[in-house]
């Protein structure tokens, strides 16, 4: 054809009534007026397309491969995804059961020892003030939160709140250097201040230089007047190792708390002290000592062998 005026008009003329075609058999669905002509067109032409496609079948099994890995890759990537997802959720509800457990243990020692707290959650540590082992917690003073108030968890003396913002505070833990506690033996009168020591045992001093004490006792908090900054009773530690006496007028001991001070998470801010001393009625139960097996050795006379109280004379 001749590239004239009246060919280029129905070059035109032809594209935009394929593309009128195309719209309305696009917008007909399965019902496209157009249905017929394209499956007698498919007749028609369907031997020559075979063929076409047969000549070119190893290019369009490539692509289809090549299609197909994408498919692959992305629903690899895809099952990753869901696979770290559901590790994660599992990790979330292994922590959640932690924290449940936390709890329930706090919750347990607040109520041997009427203690009104405030739970909290611990989210920093080594607070601004300088302090090197302190943590900050969740609640503040619209939580009823106040300076000086006794920190413990399930197993014990955490420390005092020493700072109070509206929504957190700072806890000076006891291994603080910083930090000293009143103490008073299990089942006696002994007082003692206990201070901390870092990552090493608490160092107990007490007052009576010639108490009675050895390694497995335990201590309790002795409490501050107007239970401020510490509620009585709590327990503090174990002591693992007591300095002999050499006459001085205290006696110094080595605690090993109850508390790990560098796994907290769940705390509670003692916001109400017991109407009464607890003493020693918060203290765990102390383990039972596991028995000694007995072994009896019994002598099985040999053969020939004179018999008990019998004497035999040499030959």
């Amino acid at each position: 054809m001749r590239d004239t005026k009246e060919s280029r008009l129905l070059l035109v003329l032809l594209i935009a009534v394929a593309f009128a075609l195309i719209t309305v058999d696009i917008r007909g669905g399965e019902d496209s007026p157009v249905d017929g002509a394209r499956q007698a067109a498919s007749t028609v032409f369907g031997p020559i397309e075979n063929g076409v496609s047969s000549a070119v079948d190893p290019v369009g099994n490539a692509i289809s491969a090549i299609r197909a890995s994408g498919d692959r890759h992305d629903r690899l990537a895809a099952l990753e995804q869901e696979n770290a997802a559901l590790k994660a959720k599992l990790g979330s509800d292994d922590r959640g059961r932690s924290r449940l457990a936390q709890l329930d243990k706090m919750l347990k020692l607040a109520g041997e020892g009427q203690y009104g707290i405030k739970g909290a959650q611990v989210i920093g540590i080594g607070a601004a003030q300088g302090f090197s082992w302190t943590v900050t917690l969740d609640v503040g003073a619209d939580d009823g939160i106040e300076r000086d108030m006794t920190v413990l968890n399930g197993d014990g003396l955490v420390g005092r709140v020493t700072t109070v913002g509206p929504s957190s505070s700072t806890v000076l833990l006891a291994s603080d250097p910083d930090f000293t506690v009143g103490t008073r033996m299990e089942s006696g009168d002994e007082l003692g201040f206990a201070s901390g020591q870092g990552d090493r045992p608490l160092r107990v001093e007490l007052l009576n230089g010639k108490a009675e004490v050895k390694k497995g006792d335990r201590l309790v908090t002795f409490g501050s007047q107007a239970d401020k900054p510490f509620v009585p009773g709590v327990p503090v530690g174990v002591v693992s190792r007591v300095d002999p006496s050499g006459g001085d007028l205290t006696r110094t001991l080595y605690v090993t708390p109850y508390v790990s001070f560098t796994k907290l998470d769940v705390v509670g801010v003692v916001v109400q002290a017991p109407k009464k001393d607890p003493r020693d009625t918060v203290l765990p139960d102390k383990p039972k000592p596991t028995p000694t097996p007995t072994v009896t050795v019994t002598v099985t006379p040999s053969a020939g062998a004179p018999a008990d109280g019998q004497f035999q004379p040499e030959q």
